[in-house]
């Protein structure tokens, strides 16, 4: 556990290492360390697309599988697993047709104009194309009518993907 976690004050070591990392780094402003970054929806902390979710496996067993961190793959500048070798090969042959739509960006939050991560065990496939929603209510408001749905977040996707860093 962190210093801050148990109330107490970091070590004089931790307050010059943390005074150097911010002498050091260049100005940015507040409210871009919050904002989403990545045409990918990843795990910060890990590097993961899909959390480490088999991205196949919605297609190939028509559930979220955890995929094995000996069966990795990079693509579009993020790690994929894969729970079977033939997943994985499934992928790198087509990864158009399994990466989720929107770059795993809730559709529903898209036409709000907002970059929301998808959960990978909210999800659906229409028209063979994986869709990750942020809730269950999001879910449910895409599936009463996903063709909408879709295409009014294919319309906002270009304005709400171009702040997105690469």
């Amino acid at each position: 556990m962190t210093a801050a976690c148990l109330g107490r004050k970091p070590s004089g070591a931790l307050r010059l290492a943390l005074a150097a990392v911010l002498l050091l780094a260049p100005a940015t402003p507040v409210g871009l360390l919050a904002a989403t970054t990545q045409r990918v929806v990843t795990d910060w902390h890990t590097g993961l697309g899909l959390y480490g979710f088999d991205p196949v496996a919605y297609f190939s067993d028509a559930q979220p599988q955890l995929g094995r961190p000996d069966l990795e793959y990079g693509f579009a500048g993020v790690v994929w697993r894969f729970h079977s070798e033939g997943n994985r090969a499934a992928f790198i042959a087509r990864p158009d047709v399994y990466l989720p739509r929107f770059g795993g960006y809730d559709p529903v939050g898209i036409i709000r104009g907002v970059a929301t991560p998808g959960h990978p065990e909210q999800w659906l496939i229409v028209d063979g194309q994986l869709f990750l929603f942020h809730s269950a209510a999001d879910r449910a408001q895409f599936a009463a009518n996903p063709r909408e749905i879709i295409a009014a977040a294919e319309a906002k996707w270009p304005e709400v993907e171009s702040p997105l860093v690469p």
